[in-house]
């Protein structure tokens, strides 16, 4: 069973900052893609996948 990012943020908008926030590099970059991540599968989590 692979889990895969979608299935816990489900926003189209969430995923598209997730992929960009994710390309880039340094530190504070970093720390602040992990905060995104953090709260964007705990606001998503009772949200249903828009497919």
């Amino acid at each position: 069973m692979t889990k895969n990012i979608t299935d816990y943020i489900k926003t189209e908008c969430g995923l598209s900052k997730y992929h960009i926030l994710k390309s880039k590099k340094g530190f504070f970059n970093k720390l602040r893609f992990y905060w995104f991540v953090i709260l964007a599968i705990i606001r998503d989590f009772p949200k249903f996948r828009q497919d």
